[in-house]
C-alpha cells in the first residue's frame, strides 16, 4: 500500500493543470475567423479521428499550467506495485531555437484536376469548393504551397508538351512554345485560388521535354539528347517567364518530374545525375540567377534507394552545379536532409489510392507525411492531385487508382484523408511560421510543431496506436496533458 501511495503521489505531481473549458470567451489569438476564438492562457484542440467519429471537430480547450518536474510512475528508482502501462509520450517544444521557415500546404493542380474542376463542377460548386481549399477566411484550409506539371503529366486528358512540333520537326528558336493548353483550365483555376490566397507558392515540375529534344522522338519515355540541354534550359526559362505574365510566379522549379522512373504510356522523360548536374551548372542555372524561380534537384521518391541518394548528393557537391541549386524536392519523404546542412527541402508529391483503401489508414500515413517531413527539415509539402474523378483520372496513363485529395462525381465532391491530413496543418500554419524542435516518434505517437509570426504555438500530433496515448505537451513556459484517442489526428493551438 505505501508503494501504490508513493506511485499515486508520483503520478499527481508529474501532471499539468488540464481543466477543460467548453466554451470560448475572452481574448482571442493565434487562430483567424471561422477557425475559433481561442482564449488567453488555454489550449485550443481540433480532432479527427480514423473511425471518423470526430472530423476536424472542435474539442474542450485545455488549460495551460506550469511544466512540472516531479517524479514519475516511469521514472528511474519510483518503485511500483507491477507493471506499468507505457507513460505519458512527452513533447516538448523549443520555442527559443526555431528551424526553417514553412511556406506552406498543398497538393497538385494537374490538368485533369484543372479540367474537372472547371467541367464537372456548377460556377457555385466550384466557388464553394475553392472558398474551402484556398481560402484563409472563416474555415478554408488556406492551402500554400501547390505544384503545377509543366505539360501535360498521366494527369491529362491528353498528351502535350509547351514546345511541340508537327511532323517530327525542331523549333530551335522556340517560337512556338506556349502555354496554350492551359489557358481555359489550369491558369484560370490556379488565379482563382491565388485570389483567395495571396500568399499561395507555386512549384513548377516538367513532365517531358518537348519530344524534338530527346532520344526517341516521343513524349512518352526517351531521355533528353545532350545537344539539346542549352534548348531545354532555354524552354523552361520561357516556361517561367510565360507563367509569371499569367500573374503566377513560380517560387520553384524543378528539372525533371521522375528523373529515374518516367510511366511507360504516359509522358516522362529519364534525366540521370550527371545530366542533371550538367543541365543545372552550365545551362539551367545560369539562366535562373538573376530572376528566376529556387532551382530544386531531383523531384523523385526519397525511397529511391542508395544510388539514388548517391546520385542527388552528387548533384548537390558539383562544383558547377551546386551555387545554382536551392534543395531538394522528394515525393513522400525526405530522405537525407543533411546532405549538404545548408540545402533547403520540399515534398512536391504523395499520392494515396486504391491499393491502400482503409480510410484511417490513409489519414495516419498523410498526417505522418506532414509531420514527418517538417521535421527532417521540408519548408513546404505538395501531396498529389488536388482533385480527380472516381476511376483515378482523367488520365493519360501511368497511374493507377490514384486518388485526389478530393474526389469530383456525379453527384458532387468526396473529401478524402488527404484533404484532413492537410486541414489540420494548414488551417492553423500560417505565411511565415518557423518550425519548432519538439523531439521524435515514440510508441506511435509523432508531432510537429510551429510558431506562427504573432507567435501562436501550433503542434500536429499523430497517434497511430490502436489505443488512446497520454501526452504531456509543454514549452519552457506552459504546458498541459492530453490523452490522445486511438488512431487520430490531433491539432492543438496556443497563443504567446
Amino acid at each position: 500500500m505505501k508503494r501504490l501511495a508513493r506511485v499515486a503521489a508520483a503520478l499527481a505531481g508529474s501532471l499539468l493543470l488540464a481543466i477543460p473549458a467548453a466554451a470560448d470567451s475572452g481574448m482571442p489569438h493565434g487562430t483567424e475567423a471561422g477557425k475559433g476564438n481561442v482564449r488567453t492562457g488555454y489550449a485550443g484542440i481540433w480532432l479527427t479521428t480514423a473511425d471518423r467519429s470526430s472530423m476536424l471537430a472542435r474539442q474542450p480547450d485545455v488549460a495551460l499550467g506550469m511544466p512540472a518536474r516531479a517524479l514519475t510512475p516511469w521514472s528511474p528508482g519510483v518503485e511500483t506495485a507491477g507493471p506499468l502501462p507505457a507513460g505519458p509520450h512527452r513533447i516538448e517544444i523549443d520555442t527559443a531555437h526555431p528551424r526553417q521557415p514553412i511556406i506552406g500546404f498543398g497538393a497538385t493542380l494537374s490538368a485533369a484536376s484543372a479540367w474537372l474542376l472547371q467541367q464537372r463542377l456548377d460556377a457555385a460548386g466550384r466557388t464553394a469548393l475553392l472558398d474551402d481549399l484556398f481560402n484563409r477566411k472563416g474555415s478554408g484550409l488556406g492551402l500554400g504551397f501547390m505544384r503545377l506539371y509543366l505539360g501535360a503529366s498521366e494527369f491529362a486528358r491528353s498528351r502535350y508538351s509547351y514546345g511541340d512540333v508537327a511532323d517530327g520537326g525542331d523549333d530551335p528558336g522556340l517560337t512556338l512554345v506556349s502555354l496554350a493548353a492551359e489557358r481555359d483550365t489550369v491558369i484560370p483555376l490556379a488565379l482563382d485560388a491565388m485570389a483567395r490566397n495571396p500568399a499561395l507558392e507555386w512549384v513548377g515540375s516538367p513532365a517531358s521535354a518537348p519530344a524534338w529534344m530527346k532520344t526517341g522522338g516521343n513524349l512518352v519515355q526517351g531521355a533528353l539528347k545532350p545537344e539539346a540541354y542549352g534548348a531545354y534550359a532555354r524552354y523552361l526559362r520561357r516556361i517561367v517567364d510565360l507563367y509569371l505574365e499569367e500573374g503566377i510566379p513560380l517560387h520553384a522549379l524543378t528539372m525533371q518530374n521522375d528523373p529515374q522512373a518516367p510511366p511507360a504510356d504516359a509522358p516522362g522523360m529519364l534525366l540521370d545525375a550527371k545530366a542533371r548536374a550538367e543541365l543545372a551548372g552550365k545551362y539551367l542555372g545560369p539562366l535562373l540567377q538573376e530572376s528566376g524561380p529556387r532551382l530544386l534537384e531531383w523531384d523523385g521518391d526519397g525511397d529511391g534507394g542508395a544510388a539514388a541518394v548517391a546520385g542527388i548528393r552528387s548533384v548537390l557537391t558539383d562544383k558547377v552545379a551546386a551555387p545554382f541549386l536551392a534543395g531538394v524536392a522528394w515525393h513522400c519523404q525526405v530522405a537525407s536532409p543533411a546532405e549538404p546542412p545548408a540545402a533547403e527541402a520540399y515534398i512536391t508529391e504523395c499520392t494515396g489510392g486504391n491499393w491502400a483503401p482503409d480510410w484511417g489508414d490513409n489519414l495516419l500515413h498523410f498526417a505522418r507525411v506532414l509531420a514527418g517531413g517538417v521535421r527532417l527539415g521540408a519548408r513546404g509539402i505538395a501531396l498529389g492531385n488536388v482533385a480527380l474523378d472516381e476511376e483515378g483520372g482523367p488520365r493519360t496513363g501511368g497511374c493507377r487508382g490514384c486518388r485526389g485529395v478530393v474526389t469530383v462525381t456525379a453527384n458532387g465532391v468526396v473529401r478524402n484523408p488527404e484533404y484532413y491530413a492537410l486541414a489540420h496543418a494548414s488551417r492553423w500554419v500560417l505565411p511565415g511560421a518557423r518550425m519548432l524542435p519538439a523531439g521524435t516518434a515514440r510508441d506511435g505517437v509523432e508531432q510537429a510543431a510551429f510558431m506562427n509570426p504573432d507567435g501562436t504555438v501550433v503542434a500536429l500530433v499523430v497517434n497511430g496506436a490502436p489505443a488512446p496515448r497520454a501526452v504531456v505537451v509543454q514549452d519552457a513556459r506552459r504546458g498541459f496533458t492530453y490523452t490522445l484517442p486511438a488512431r487520430s489526428v490531433v491539432t492543438v493551438v496556443w497563443g504567446p
